[in-house]
């Protein structure tokens, strides 16, 4: 026997009639707030970037990125150079990327992840994922640091960084998880191949840009839970019986699952 509220279909339609009240003044606040985010000022960009990508050039501007379309939407992939594979909640994130970057191709907009670990490394943890989705590597560039989402390690351990629109303490809050620790951080970092300070010297985020007028503009950038909408399952887990229903990191890559296909060896993944 359930210990949930349980009702009659007639008070359960009236309990839904409720809640779809609050629903539709979510999406009309929700529409509201993507307009206002729309109307942000731009920042024209005066730095020239340049990536390492899988392209014939081998190499590309940010304007090459644009694919030839006229806006450009960078999923800020935690992938740092001493990691061994991709951070998993950004691979799971990830694993949307396919399907909808098709789509957002179609409609003048280019989906591109960067990180900082070198090409090789990104291209093959790319084929370990089965992904299609173009990945580009910012190594060797300001990119990740001009756009707050990688971090020095002096910064770290000195000064404290800042992130998502705030200044983090320096790295010794985490007491006890510089060498290794417990707890979340240190194990998703295990399962990058890093300890929590070198996993944590990467952020998750997003940012988009435009073209117009010869000139590039920055737009818009998010982290941390901003990016939660982006983050398929957790849209459907928001509507599941039990919701999000978390005790922990209980995501994992999509191959490291106990029902998932045996994955193909690539050298740079454990």
């Amino acid at each position: 026997m359930t210990t949930h509220t349980t009702a009659t279909r007639d008070e359960w339609m009236a309990a839904r009639l409720e809640l779809l009240a609050a629903e539709k003044d979510f999406t009309r606040r929700s529409d509201a707030l993507a307009q206002q985010r729309q109307q942000l000022p731009w920042v024209r960009l005066d730095k020239a970037y340049t990536f390492d990508t899988d392209t014939d050039a081998g190499k590309a501007t940010l304007d090459e990125l644009f694919q030839g379309r006229s806006q450009l939407m960078v999923y800020h992939f935690m992938f740092g150079p001493d990691y061994k594979a991709g951070c998993p909640s950004c691979s799971m994130i990830a694993d949307g990327f396919n399907g909808f970057a098709l789509h957002l191709a179609n409609h003048d907009v280019t989906l591109h992840a960067v990180s900082r670990a070198p090409l090789a490394k990104l291209q093959a943890f790319k084929r370990r994922m089965g992904w299609t989705f173009p990945w580009a590597s910012s190594f060797g560039s300001d990119f990740n640091y001009d756009f707050k989402v990688s971090f020095t390690e002096e910064q770290q351990r000195e000064h404290g960084i800042d992130y998502n629109f705030r200044r983090e303490p320096k790295f010794e809050w985490r007491a006890g998880q510089q060498g290794g620790g417990s707890g979340p951080v240190a194990e998703i970092a295990a399962g990058t191949g890093t300890d929590p300070a070198t996993y944590t010297r990467e952020r998750p985020g997003m940012s988009t840009f435009v073209r117009e007028g010869g000139e590039i503009y920055h737009c818009y950038s998010t982290y941390s839970r901003g990016v939660d909408g982006i983050w398929g399952s957790y849209a459907w887990l928001d509507r599941a019986p039990l919701g999000r229903n978390e005790t922990g990191i209980w995501w994992r890559r999509h191959d490291e699952y106990n029902n998932a296909p045996a994955p193909a060896a690539h050298a740079c993944c454990a």
